[in-house]
Formats: C-alpha cells, structure tokens, sequence
C-alpha cells in the first residue's frame, strides 16, 4: 500500500528512485525496498518524502491513490506521425496538422531550422507582419 502510493506519486511527478532517495537522505535501495513492500521507512522519513512528494502524511499512508499522470501529449503540443520525403524533397504535411494549423492548398510556409532543434514551418503570412514590426523598431 505504502509502497505502491509513494512509488505512483514518485513516477507522477518524473522523479527517478535515486533523485527521491537523495532528497530524503536514504540509498536509492532503502527506497526500493519502500516500493516493493520490503520494509517502510521511520515516521521521519516518511513525513520527508510525503512533502516533497507534495501529499500530507496521511494521503502518503493511509490517503487515495495519487492522481495519475494525465494522458497524451501537454495541450497545444502535437505527434501527427511520420511524413515521407520524396525524390525532389517534398513532403505532404498531414492532415490533422493542416485542419489544426488552419493550412490550405496555395498558402506559403517559411522553413526554419535549428542545428538543435530542427525544423520548423511557419506560416509565411504571420512570421513577414513579424519581420515587419522588428524591423520598423529598429
């Protein structure tokens, strides 16, 4: 019970076995051992991880299961697939990218790109009245 409530809110929160253990000043295996079911740490320790962990004592103890992590991807944030590059380099943006980003036939894209990050389309439209108002500040 123990275990399986402070290893969710652990996950819930992206927090490694190690990163947790350090913060409440125990080995990476005593924590492991709290998850399993192996052992339970003193009341001290338990208070530490309950708050950094963010639940009360007795959420941690006795309280509901953490809320699951949410599902999919952070809003505004998308995954349309794979898209193919042909022989001349083109690509057909897919369609649920071009229904969301409002994109029809005839409407130009700029291409960015970032040696990091990649590429990126922009409608041409939006970035040039932008270009316009940084030039006319300077």
């Amino acid at each position: 019970m123990f275990g399986d409530k402070i290893s969710a809110a652990r996950k819930q929160r992206g927090m490694t076995q190690e990163a947790l253990a350090e913060r409440i000043g125990v080995s990476r295996q005593a924590l492991a051992k709290w998850e399993s079911g192996e052992s339970i740490p003193d009341i001290d320790r338990a208070a530490a991880a309950a708050k950094i962990l963010g639940l009360s004592l007795e959420e941690l103890v006795e309280g509901n299961e953490p809320e699951a992590a949410p599902q999919g991807p952070p809003k505004g944030k998308y995954l349309f697939g794979i898209a193919d590059v042909n022989d001349k380099g083109q690509i057909v943006i897919p369609r649920e990218a071009r229904r969301i980003f409002n994109i029809k036939p005839g409407d130009r894209l700029v291409v960015l790109g970032d040696d990091a990050q990649g590429i990126a389309l922009v409608k041409a439209e939006g970035f040039l009245m932008l270009a316009e108002e940084l030039r006319k500040l300077q």
